[in-house]
């Protein structure tokens, strides 16, 4: 989902940018506050339009928590950056921007009472369905933004959306009547279907090291750290019954079974007496750690670990990979005791050598010798299909996709899509790990369900949607030049 927003987030700028309002509405959840500087400095220039600092913020706030709730708030600013969501920001500031010189040469406005209705109906800031001041200045507070800005944003947005508005075009009968013909066509197909049960492999040592040679940087040692480790054990910290019943009652709802129900003491004690002896153990733990850091104290092992082994806790790798080689992590809870990790030296990825990769290699190679061999299968099958005893099935049609022989509900409904986007008569289908070898029989018009007459139109408005959206960009891109005044934001 993430890498399919990033390659079309261009052109659904208009659908996106309505996230202002709907992030609004959600509950005024502040993710991802990016520091640009002054918000007074224009980053950018777009035509006649300037971009703001503290337009690219509102934006990039925005696109964080779209992504931190896709990623079930496991986002950081480091994997923002991987994933370039600044860019992102700035390419949608920068579309927006092409939008509103358009809009302003053609003499597209809206007024202060338009803006002013808006602002009123946005849910967010109401109160018993009432807009009210209090609730939308606390909002630009915790935000750091001036209604000045914040209203200038709404009325941009407000001026694309009647923008494209006066654009668009309603479905033409012409338009519905061919799509519609399109939807009902229906093929009687002679077709193979093969797998890689029907194809031999056999793995000769030669062929498999020659594949391995040829990409071997592909197979790659994982990244290892060698690291000390002072281990502060719990489970002989003296807990007496009273001290456990006491930290019980203080922790109860943390004691739950399957269904959330919460434990009775007799039944939790057992985990709240491992965790009592986890806290009391804590100040041994940090004295350990001060006397490792200042050497007075030898680490319980030396080991060397893959990045994230389970041997450690998903906290102590987070603070392993954010340190350098000498340092020493603070102790945290491993199962139950402390441990205090001290990195000594990383040994970075290197190629495999042949033998330790040929597990790997051979699965591999496995794969892609039984996907030529499939393919070479198929082009033969397919000059023979005529002659051979293929199946043949009866009309099928995208809503009509029985299961096709030898093909489950959801590999029929693939290969025929692909069939009905072809304008091949015969040919080769891959499907999941299949190949489908076909010929079309015969085809013909089914009669047009007057009752789909809604979604036939919608479906003809969202193509047409699409093909204007793209050809309206690339006319704005050449006809609005854009200036960029700090770099980082473009590719």
């Amino acid at each position: 989902m993430i890498s399919w927003m990033q390659k079309h987030n261009k052109y659904l700028v208009w659908t996106i940018w309505v996230a202002t309002i709907a992030f609004i509405g959600a509950g005024f959840v502040g993710w991802g506050s990016y520091n640009f500087g002054s918000k007074a400095s224009s980053i950018a220039k777009v035509g006649d339009i300037e971009i703001k600092q503290s337009q690219l913020n509102m934006v990039y706030s925005s696109i964080y928590e779209r992504y931190n709730q896709m990623m079930q708030g496991k986002l950081d600013e480091k994997k923002a950056k991987e994933l370039g969501l600044v860019k992102q920001a700035f390419a949608q500031l920068a579309v927006q921007a092409k939008l509103l010189n358009f809009a302003q040469e053609m003499g597209i406005i809206v007024s202060d009472k338009e803006l002013a209705d808006t602002l009123e109906n946005i849910k967010g800031f109401q109160k018993d369905g009432v807009f009210n001041k209090k609730i939308y200045e606390a909002y630009l507070g915790r935000q750091r933004l001036k209604a000045k800005t914040f209203e200038s944003t709404l009325k941009n947005e407000l001026t694309i959306q009647k923008t494209l508005a006066l654009l668009h075009t309603d479905a033409l009968p012409l338009e519905m009547k061919t799509f519609s013909a399109a939807m009902n066509v229906a093929d009687k197909l002679k077709y193979k279907v093969l797998s890689s049960n029907d194809v031999n492999i056999n793995i000769d040592e030669h062929k498999l090291k020659a594949f391995w040679e040829k990409q071997k940087n592909h197979f790659m040692t994982p990244r290892m750290y060698k690291l000390s480790v002072v281990w502060t054990p719990t489970k002989n910290t003296d807990v007496t019954e009273d001290e456990i019943r006491k930290f019980y009652d203080a922790h109860a709802f943390d004691y739950t079974d399957a269904a959330g129900k919460q434990l009775p003491f007799d039944a939790a004690k057992a985990e709240a007496t491992k965790d009592l002896k986890i806290k009391k153990s804590k100040k041994s733990a940090q004295k350990r750690y001060i006397a490792f850091k200042k050497g007075k104290l030898q680490p319980s092992e030396d080991i060397t670990l893959p990045v994230k082994d389970h041997t450690l806790s998903k906290e102590i790798w987070k603070d392993i990979l954010q340190k350098n080689t000498g340092d020493i992590t603070k102790p945290k809870v491993v199962g139950d005791q402390y441990a205090t990790v001290k990195i000594e030296a990383v040994v970075e990825p290197r190629p495999m050598r042949f033998e330790e990769a040929k597990n790997d290699v051979s699965k591999l190679y496995t794969q892609q010798a039984k996907k030529d061999a499939m393919m070479k299968l198929a082009k033969h099958t397919l000059k023979t299909l005529a002659e051979s005893n293929a199946t043949v099935s009866g009309f099928v049609t995208l809503e009509k996709n029985d299961n096709l022989k030898m093909l489950n509900s959801t590999e029929s409904l693939q290969f025929l899509q692909k069939l009905f986007t072809s304008l091949k008569e015969k040919g080769i289908i891959s499907v999941s790990d299949k190949v489908v070898v076909y010929k079309i029989m015969a085809q013909k018009f089914l009669p047009v369900d007057q009752n789909k007459t809604n979604f036939v139109k919608q479906t003809v408005n969202q193509m047409k949607s699409r093909t204007f959206d793209t050809n309206l960009i690339k006319m704005l891109d050449a006809k609005y030049p854009t200036e960029v005044y700090m770099g980082g934001l473009t590719n």
